[in-house]
């Protein structure tokens, strides 16, 4: 994952963050896949049932095929439990 510069922060757009308002502290960029994986992974360490909902949800819009693999919400662990 490609580190970024607080400079290359500021210039994402909104749409590049899970939670906008927050993008100072925690929004969760995801601007390439790679850190839509790494916004799962924290989420799934620090974040509320509801932020996981919506971090996984964000990414799935941009990023399909990461879900199917490393999302760990309860939606998305229910969904391959039953597709086995």
């Amino acid at each position: 994952m490609a580190k970024l510069t607080y400079a290359e922060r500021q210039e994402l757009p909104d749409s590049a963050f899970v939670f906008p308002s927050r993008r100072e502290t925690d929004g969760y960029p995801i601007p390439d896949k790679s850190h839509a994986r790494n916004a799962l992974a924290r989420v799934d360490q620090y974040g509320t049932p509801k932020e996981k909902a919506a971090v996984c949800r964000a990414v799935k819009r941009k990023y399909p095929s990461i879900v199917e693999k490393h999302c760990k919400c309860r939606h998305c662990k229910l969904r391959r439990e039953l597709n086995r």
